[in-house]
C-alpha cells in the first residue's frame, strides 16, 4: 500500500517510501531494471497475484517511475517501461541487494553484481565523488538545509554519532557548503 501520508513529509527518505517502500514495488522495479516490460512476466517471476500486480504497476506508473504503453488494442495489453527516475533506482536495489548478502546470507550470495567485462564480482558502495572517499566513515553527516522544517532541523540538530563511530570533526565551510548543494 502507498503511504499517502508520507508524500506530503519533508524528510526525503519518508517520501521515497511512500512510492517504493512496499516490497512488491521494489520486486518489480528491479525485474523492470532486469528487462521486464509486460504484466505476465512480472507475474511469472514474482508469483504475485494479478490483483496485487495491477496496484502496484498503477502506484509505480503514478509515482513516476514506469510508464505505461499500450502494445496490442484487441486484447487490451500494456507494457512497463522504466522512466529515468525509474532507472535512478538502480543504485539503491543494488545497495539493498550487497546489505543483504552481507547481512541476511547465511548459506552465502545467490546473486552477486559483477564486472560485465570480466566477471569479477563487485561490491557496490557509496562514494563521495570529490574525493572518492566511501561515504559510510563518520567523516559525513547529514544536515538540515534551508528548504528544511524547524522538526527536521530539530531531529538533525539533535542528532548523535551511531554507536561505535567516532564523532565527526565540524566540516569546514568549502565542505558545508558542498554539502548544503549536494542534499
Amino acid at each position: 500500500m502507498q503511504h499517502k501520508s508520507f508524500e506530503n513529509m519533508p524528510c526525503p527518505i519518508a517520501r521515497s517510501l511512500a512510492r517504493v517502500g512496499e516490497w512488491w514495488s521494489m520486486l518489480i522495479l528491479r525485474d523492470a531494471l532486469h528487462g521486464m516490460t509486460r504484466f505476465d512476466q512480472f507475474q511469472k517471476s514474482l508469483g504475485i497475484a494479478p490483483n496485487m500486480l495491477t496496484r502496484r504497476l498503477n502506484a509505480l506508473v503514478d509515482a513516476g517511475l514506469l510508464s505505461r504503453r499500450r502494445y496490442s488494442e484487441k486484447p487490451p495489453r500494456d507494457e512497463y517501461l522504466l522512466t529515468a527516475r525509474g532507472r535512478d533506482f538502480r543504485p539503491v536495489l543494488l545497495a539493498l541487494l550487497a546489505w543483504g548478502n552481507r547481512h541476511f546470507a547465511p548459506e552465502g550470495p545467490s546473486v552477486l553484481l559483477v564486472d560485465a567485462k570480466t566477471g569479477a564480482a563487485v561490491d557496490p558502495m557509496l562514494v563521495d565523488p570529490a574525493t572518492a572517499r566511501p561515504i559510510n566513515t563518520p567523516d559525513y553527516a547529514l544536515i538540515a538545509v534551508p528548504a528544511a522544517g524547524d522538526r527536521t532541523r530539530r531531529r538533525y540538530a539533535a542528532a548523535r554519532p551511531v554507536a561505535g563511530e567516532e564523532q565527526a570533526s565540524p566540516p569546514n565551510r568549502t565542505r558545508r557548503a558542498r554539502a548544503r548543494t549536494a542534499i
